[in-house]
């Protein structure tokens, strides 16, 4: 695989960015452009003060870069651990999947292929093991079977650890997820749910909108008879989801709007204790804040408020419970959570990993992780790397993906030595 790298042109490299929007936008988001096309649906939901704002998303590159190329030493870890390259040289690394077998899974959102990294005479190699696919950026495996979520159906491929060089044709378990081609939060996060049906996201089609019955919302579908279910709702878009390992519950990240401000509203971390809830979009943000456009008449009492408010514009995508036995004691059961850093805010934050921890009494404790990827907070762009998803490993050590480079890290304890 190529160790070169080229920054492709935003407009290539998010398909959020490019897609035409096709319904009218609500009072107070962005004017149409002179030639009569909506904005794009990143900028949707401007209010007339932000309409020169310089700010934008940030573009991946999208064909891999070698660590050689980077300067990974700049990467901060709490005393005892350490943080390595563990493969590159994978086209926007997003989503993480763990085989039976030892193999680690990859996807990505704006191309379309999934990988395989496998170990071959002690050296990890890369394969490409799915081509042509749209936008597969969700990806679960379990008991033998890989699970990829893209943007308008989920696949099984059975029994693929025993057949990467000729994956073969998936069977479809549900199809017809993306009937109006929507063009914004189009991708989707997979996980498998102790009740073995398969939970993900729908996001909103804008920044801001009315969302459909199936938007903005967590669905789960049964990948024995297909049939699919709301879940959740009121959810912008959460690209990070887990079952906590004690209570089962359904953990998630979720995105809060664009153009509310530079810390509004904030990213927040949620749970699902039962089906049915809802969780405030497009009536109310961060749990306490009605929405401008949608807000009328309505009171946040009615929706479900986050446990823990992240921070304004973080992204938090990938998310993980510590079940393993190499971290400190204090680690077991917190959540790591990797946020992939802000774009609509002028003094940029995020681009890390944290460590969360909930007490009986709900006191929510944030710790910093994995630092260092952030460089500049005003610069454009403001960072080199940024972190997306989060697996464990056998070993009790844990991976984390970073699509802007292509890159997959391993963080590993030892104890300190003394002296």
């Amino acid at each position: 695989m190529t160790k070169t790298y080229r920054l492709t042109c935003l407009a290539v490299a998010l398909g959020f960015v490019t897609a035409a929007i096709a319904q009218q936008p609500p009072p107070g988001a962005a004017a149409a452009p002179s030639d009569g096309a909506p904005p794009p649906s990143w900028k949707q939901g401007m209010a007339p003060e932000h309409q020169k704002s310089a700010l934008h998303p940030f573009a991946p590159h999208l064909t891999g870069r070698a660590a050689s190329e980077l300067a990974f030493d700049k990467l901060r870890v709490p005393k005892g651990f350490k943080v390595e390259v563990w493969a590159d040289g994978i086209p926007e690394a997003r989503s993480l999947a763990l085989g039976d077998k030892g193999t680690v899974f990859v996807s990505n959102r704006n191309l379309s292929s999934v990988y395989a990294i496998i170990d071959k005479g002690g050296k990890r190699e890369v394969k490409t093991v799915l081509k042509g696919l749209k936008a597969p950026n969700g990806i679960a495996f379990d008991k033998g079977t890989l699970y990829v979520a893209e943007r308008h159906r989920i696949t099984r491929y059975d029994g693929i650890e025993d057949r990467l060089d000729n994956a073969g044709e998936g069977k479809v378990v549900v199809d017809n997820l993306d009937p109006t081609n929507q063009p914004g939060h189009f991708w989707k996060y997979l996980v498998m749910g102790p009740d073995g049906k398969l939970y993900f996201n729908i996001g909103s089609p804008q920044n801001i909108t009315m969302p459909t019955y199936n938007e903005a919302a967590i669905m789960r579908v049964d990948p024995k008879t297909g049939v699919l279910e709301n879940y959740a709702q009121g959810v912008r878009n959460s690209v990070g989801m887990a079952f906590h390992p004690k209570t089962r519950q359904l953990w998630f990240t979720e995105h809060g709007r664009d153009w509310m401000g530079n810390d509004m509203p904030s990213d927040e971390l949620n749970v699902a204790k039962t089906k049915g809830q809802h969780f405030g979009f497009p009536y109310c943000h961060q749990g306490d804040t009605l929405d401008p456009i949608y807000g009328g008449n309505r009171s946040c009492d009615q929706f479900t408020p986050p446990v823990d408010k992240l921070g304004g514009h973080v992204a938090p995508l990938g998310m993980k419970f510590y079940t393993g036995n190499m971290f400190p004691a204090e680690y077991k059961n917190t959540i790591l959570i990797a946020q992939h850093g802000s774009w609509n805010r002028e003094s940029k934050q995020g681009y890390n990993v944290i460590s969360v921890s909930v007490d009986a009494g709900g006191k929510v404790t944030k710790k910093p992780f994995v630092e260092g990827f952030l460089e500049n907070p005003a610069a454009d762009p403001p960072m080199w790397g940024r972190p997306v998803d989060i697996l464990q490993l056998k070993d009790g050590s844990i991976l984390f993906s970073d699509d802007y480079n292509g890159i997959i890290y391993r963080v590993s304890y030892g104890k300190p030595q003394r002296g």
